[in-house]
């Protein structure tokens, strides 16, 4: 049975100051977890961070990646120089960078396959909006979204991580129950298990509005493997407390 995976996303926060607060106060609280914890931080941070990449038993992830290895695109940071900084995880298509920035579902399978080239994991993000959901149209939303991933990536699709993640719910305060967040992670499951052998291997997050008070029954859930974690993340209580919620040892 794989352990669950918590990772937070401070998405446009920090400060250095903060920022070495912060990650002091989780690592102080991470003995004894049973479950794997990762920070994803805004790209001027991954420096500063350095600390996380050497045997740390919190590893370092990045908020995006570009589709392309080199070049002039201005702006862009690539999966080669994520890998140099010890970058494990990515963040693609997360539904800010789909709604602000245009992101297509094309242009996140390649974003993923980026990642995957230079052996980072990309958290692939997959949700429907309130209007979607309205219309009864999740289940076809979040199908096509990650088909696009699939059939760019197919012959290492077990390699991802899935981030299932309701627009309407993403720092709304308003979250999907645990059994609505298990019936389309349940959809997710099956469409991998049609992908790959080994469908196991890949975590399912759930991603809208986790936090300290939801956590352990959204946890609960049988196709729910861990948590993309937003606001709650850039508070060490309150992200420590869904690492408890994800597993303690009793060592």
């Amino acid at each position: 049975m794989k352990k669950k995976l918590i990772a937070g996303n401070w998405k446009m926060n920090g400060s250095i100051e903060a920022n070495d607060a912060l990650v002091r106060a989780v690592m102080a609280g991470l003995a004894g977890a049973d479950c794997i914890a990762a920070v994803c931080v805004p790209a001027p941070y991954l420096s500063q961070l350095q600390v996380l990449r050497h045997g740390s038993a919190l590893e370092l992830g990045a908020q995006d990646v570009s589709a392309h290895e080199q070049g002039a695109y201005t702006g862009e940071v690539s999966a080669g120089m994520l890998k140099e900084f010890g970058v494990r995880y990515a963040i693609v298509g997360h539904s800010e960078r789909r709604q602000y920035h245009g992101e297509t579902d094309a242009l996140v399978a390649e974003k993923a396959r980026a990642a995957l080239a230079h052996g980072i994991t990309p958290i692939v993000c997959v949700g429907e909006t309130l209007a979607e959901r309205e219309a009864d149209r999740t289940e076809e939303v979040v199908k096509r979204q990650l088909a696009a991933v699939i059939h760019v990536n197919g012959h290492c699709i077990s390699e991802i991580v899935v981030a299932y993640e309701p627009v309407w719910a993403i720092g709304t305060g308003k979250t999907a129950t645990p059994e609505q967040a298990q019936q389309v992670h349940a959809v997710l499951r099956s469409q991998l298990h049609a992908a790959t052998p080994h469908s196991e291997r890949v975590h399912i997050l759930y991603g809208g509005s986790m936090n300290a008070g939801n956590a352990a029954s959204l946890l609960a859930q049988p196709d729910i493997d861990g948590g993309l974690i937003g606001g709650a993340s850039l508070k060490a209580p309150d992200f420590l407390q869904i690492i408890a919620a994800a597993g303690f040892s009793n060592a």
